[in-house]
């Protein structure tokens, strides 16, 4: 079932450290903790430097969304996570040290649990009309920049502003209308039980 999450909706979590807080927009199974779930997406932003939480046998994208960037230091190896290089995976188990470069910014954020689950994080500018095909059982899309979305199948037509999410579950083919807007849209690869 086709689902519209509202940013406006959502409560952000103060991170332990201070250093920022989590915005969460979906996950699944729903209620599901930190050592439970099989996919989560969520918004976060860094405010200061610090360490990244650990999240053993995850996967993680993060994709700037907001301000100048940070810095990641992966114990030597550095990637800057900026408007040159705004998108970057790595596995959730790694040390990460995160420095702000230039005041607060805003990621987004999928990880998806390895084993059960992976994930792929598509940026898409949309300017007028553009097709989307799904290709996975699971397909979320957010609005990452732009004022408004509009998301329409042959059944449904739900209106997004900045920061909203809508999860496809249903119909294959989508059209994605903005003046000008950018858009993750992210797919969640169900993969087959290991047998015994």
């Amino acid at each position: 079932m086709t689902a519209l999450i509202q940013y406006a909706s959502l409560r952000p979590a103060p991170w332990k450290n201070g250093g920022g807080s989590t915005t969460e927009i979906a996950l699944e199974p729903k209620g599901a903790g930190a050592d439970l779930f099989d996919w989560r997406v969520s918004l976060a932003t860094i405010a200061q430097s610090g360490p990244f939480s650990v999240f053993p046998g995850i996967d993680r994208t993060l994709a700037l969304v907001a301000g100048d960037g940070v810095l990641l230091d992966f114990g030597g190896e550095r990637f800057v996570l900026g408007a040159a290089d705004p998108i970057i995976e790595f596995p959730g188990e790694a040390q990460v040290h995160a420095t702000v470069t230039d005041g607060v910014t805003t990621d987004f954020n999928v990880m998806t649990r390895r084993g059960r689950c992976r994930h792929r994080l598509e940026a898409r500018m949309v300017r007028g009309v553009d097709e989307l095909r799904r290709r996975s059982a699971t397909t979320l899309v957010f609005l990452a920049d732009g004022e408004s979305l509009t998301v329409s199948s042959a059944s449904e037509r739900i209106a997004l502003v900045r920061y909203d999410a809508v999860v496809l579950e249903s119909e294959d083919v989508w059209t994605l209308e903005a003046a000008m807007a950018t858009v993750f849209v992210v797919d969640i690869i169900n993969l087959p039980a290991e047998r015994e």
